[in-house]
């Protein structure tokens, strides 16, 4: 049995506050993400660019917020969700684990809300290797990250097409991690995931939203032909400071 250590963190563009009051957060979340000591981060409403607040803020970082927030040694995948006027923004992996492959897949619902799944598959070391193999066996993960909508009707809609896609893209007998912003703060997706194979821990119910005080369980870890173990979210500190989403971590034991 292998286990890794998986989180989900919605960033807020690494910017936090309105108007005058707004902040650059993307430095205090490079200390947050290396907190979580994750081996696979799942990211949400990540920028690659944004031309507006890079001219105001002197100090935003060069390259994208992806590349920047991942720790010494990490791999890094990043796929643009949303186009806007000044820029976009994404979803993203960080893993300590080789990338075998990666895609994208549209699932926008409507022309308000530019919507996307990001697929990676990762080569994890463990598992049982042939007798007399001289390399470690190394098994596949497949962990797709979502960001879903604001309408209780396109996440459902959504979720559809997350099947679609996973009956495309992965493997029956692969395991499977889903992981992200659900939106889904009534706590209706879980049957619909359940019929895609997909489960969560019990007693699952951690608030993540809003970080200050949070109420609202908007982030979720599901998973296939893996084991979701107890799962948790920081707090105190800075967390409610750094983004609007508290970060929820999972321990997975794959099989």
């Amino acid at each position: 049995m292998t286990t890794v250590r998986v989180a989900t963190y919605n960033i807020h563009k690494g910017v936090q506050g309105v108007g005058p009051l707004k902040r650059l957060e993307i430095h205090n979340l490079v200390r947050a993400v290396a907190t979580l000591q994750a081996d696979v981060v799942c990211l949400q409403e990540v920028r690659a660019f944004h031309r507006r607040l890079q001219r105001r803020f002197g100090h935003w970082p060069a390259g994208d917020q992806a590349q920047f927030l991942a720790p010494p040694g990490y791999h890094v995948v990043y796929r643009t969700n949303a186009v806007t006027r000044h820029g976009e923004h994404g979803n993203a992996l960080l893993s300590r684990f080789p990338v075998l492959a990666h895609g994208h897949q549209d699932v926008s619902d409507h022309r308000f809300e530019q919507r996307g799944l990001l697929h990676v598959s990762l080569a994890v070391p463990g598992g049982a290797g042939e007798v007399g193999a001289t390399c470690p066996p190394v098994r596949t993960l497949h962990v797709i990250v979502v960001h879903l909508g604001l309408i209780h009707a396109s996440r459902e809609r959504q979720v559809e097409a997350l099947g679609r896609f996973i009956d495309q893209s992965v493997p029956a007998d692969a395991s499977l991690v889903v992981a992200g912003d659900f939106n889904d703060w009534s706590e209706r997706l879980h049957e619909p995931m359940a019929a895609l194979g997909l489960h969560t821990a019990p007693r699952s119910r951690v608030p993540t939203y809003p970080s200050r005080w949070p109420l609202l369980p908007l982030d979720r870890i599901y998973a296939r032909g893996v084991a979701v173990r107890a799962l948790s979210a920081p707090h105190g500190g800075g967390w409610g400071r750094w983004s609007d989403h508290l970060p929820l971590v999972a321990e997975l034991a794959l099989p």
